[in-house]
């Protein structure tokens, strides 16, 4: 049976950081997969901006679903400047019966960005009216609320991060995700770099760039590597000690109490290593 998994970001390439794994693994086996932006991405870079970095980000979007076999939209509201309106969150309904999923994930509501802060502020309150036949009357009502879930961090308070769901990623999906990532040239080999102050580092060469992209990487993508060892135990747990302490990679997800039930069967199609 096949599932659909809906990944809301604030910006172009926050899904693909996060879930990237998961989405070439749900589509590999059969599933639907979305990713969002519900920011253009005019904020993320130290050179370029305005209408020519918005395009830029949408091309790179749209090279990303195509490596991943996933579908890819980016709204119009600016970069830096989402707020968690009632015009937003009737948006964020819509997009969300619109595509009807089974599991929706998004950041989590303690963050350094305010984008990101608010994005999950909008899809939190979003759930459950989605279900609400008078809100929205133009959009049909959903029958039930879907899952909801959070993203992987590294913020500790209020409360640090606590998975509920720790997806291995194979080698081959590893390699599928590092092709979307790669896609993202102007944030993984010039603006995100160059918030770290590693500009210096990446190789000038565009055909090295995937290469150093796997061997000296931004931290964002340093932390994803880092999830197998955060959750050793929970893995050991899951899948044994054997396959638990041999698991490189891997993607973590927090079932929010905002949404609808994460049942065996629903875990077993989207999530199952």
């Amino acid at each position: 049976m096949s599932h659909r998994l809906l990944v809301i970001g604030a910006h172009p390439d926050d899904p693909d950081i996060r879930a990237g794994g998961l989405a070439c693994s749900c589509a590999a086996a059969g599933h639907d997969v979305r990713f969002v932006s519900l920011t253009d991405g005019r904020g993320g870079h130290h050179e370029q901006h305005g209408p020519e970095l918005v395009d830029r980000r949408r091309e790179e979007a749209a090279a990303a679903a195509a490596a991943g076999g996933i579908e890819y939209r980016i709204l119009e509201n600016p970069d830096g400047r989402l707020r968690p309106t009632l015009e937003n969150r009737v948006e964020v309904i819509r997009l969300i019966r619109e595509y009807n999923p089974d599991v929706v994930l998004t950041h989590r509501p303690n963050d350094y960005h305010p984008d990101h802060r608010y994005t999950s502020q909008l899809v939190r309150d979003a759930a459950y009216m989605v279900t609400v036949p008078n809100v929205c009357p133009d959009a049909p009502a959903l029958d039930s609320n879907p899952v909801f879930a959070y993203l992987l961090d590294t913020f500790k308070r209020p409360y640090p991060f606590s998975p509920d769901i720790i997806v291995p990623i194979d080698e081959e999906m590893l390699e599928r995700k590092y092709d979307m990532l790669d896609c993202h040239e102007s944030q993984m080999y010039e603006w995100l770099p160059y918030t770290e102050d590693k500009l210096a580092a990446v190789p000038d060469d565009p055909d090295e760039h995937r290469e150093w992209l796997t061997t000296d990487p931004i931290s964002g993508l340093e932390e994803m590597g880092n999830t197998a060892d955060r959750f050793r135990e929970q893995l050991i747990e899951r899948y044994g000690v054997k396959r638990g302490r041999e698991i490189e990679y891997a993607e973590a997800f927090e079932v929010s109490e905002y949404g609808g039930d994460l049942t065996s069967e629903l875990a077993g199609g989207l999530f199952a290593p």
